[in-house]
């Protein structure tokens, strides 16, 4: 497996990013998380890793807080 983290393919869920090596989509993640647990979503995706799912909740923190990212999403 490489060190990417997000991998799109048009032939992988039409493009939809999924953990790299799988086929769970990053957007499972957010969603789970809105009403279970992180652990119980690795138990249920056992596919991906908790190193991957940690990595891809960091870089979505580190997307919202960074200024220009913010400004960009709230801006217009």
């Amino acid at each position: 497996m490489s060190n990417k983290l997000i991998h799109t393919d048009p032939e992988i869920l039409g493009g939809t990013p999924v953990f790299e090596g799988t086929r769970v989509p990053i957007q499972t993640l957010f969603d789970w998380l809105k009403t279970e647990t992180l652990d119980e979503f690795l138990v249920n995706f056992p596919t991906v890793s908790r190193k991957q799912a940690v990595d891809v909740l960091n870089l979505a923190e580190e997307l919202v807080l960074s200024k220009t990212s913010l400004n960009e999403a709230t801006a217009g």
